[in-house]
């Protein structure tokens, strides 16, 4: 086997690697549960330099027991870690659940009024990341007061939702960001 023919079979194996990979993901996101989730832009923090945000994704915790602490501890924001959490699609919303196996997900309060059971809001730990085109116009910075921004979620089986696309919410109007 010449060295023509290796280089060949090593860049089959990695067009090979790279099509499973988004057969994956394209099967993923026919199959698995979307939804809208409120999130954050959160200033990227990466190595890797390229165009994309930082996402900290809202989600509910419906069985969420709040750990004991001391009483001078502060309040908010708070991490519950090390208990991780697992994710699914229940009424249209994003929720975690206490999950006994490792997820690598954690979820901390952000801006807690006095705890309600079920009813409260968390923010989803590690935030996710949305890639942006290199040559794209993408409106993100300048959000006006009222403006919320969404995104819409895969929900896998295991591991984290993986963001598709982003909107922003004034009122009732959904404007859908154009990144293309």
């Amino acid at each position: 086997m010449n060295n023509l023919s290796k280089s060949l079979v090593v860049a089959l194996v990695h067009i090979a690697i790279v099509l499973s990979l988004g057969c994956k993901l394209l099967y993923d996101r026919a199959t698995c549960p979307r939804v809208w989730v409120p999130t954050a832009s959160v200033d990227p923090n990466m190595p890797i330099r390229g165009r994309y945000v930082t996402l900290s994704l809202q989600v509910h915790a419906v069985d969420y027991q709040e750990p004991a602490r001391s009483p001078s501890a502060p309040r908010y924001p708070q991490s519950y870690g090390p208990t991780y959490v697992g994710l699914s699609v229940e009424s249209k919303q994003l929720v975690a659940r206490h999950s006994d196996k490792t997820t690598g997900m954690t979820i901390s309060a952000w801006n807690r009024q006095p705890a309600q059971a079920g009813n409260d809001v968390f923010i989803l730990w590690p935030p996710v990341d949305f890639f942006i085109p290199e040559h794209a116009d993408f409106p993100l910075v300048s959000r006006r007061a009222g403006e919320e921004m969404w995104a819409e979620v895969t929900v896998p089986r295991k591991g984290p939702p993986r963001p598709i696309q982003l909107a922003i919410k004034r009122g009732t109007e959904w404007i859908p960001l154009s990144y293309r």
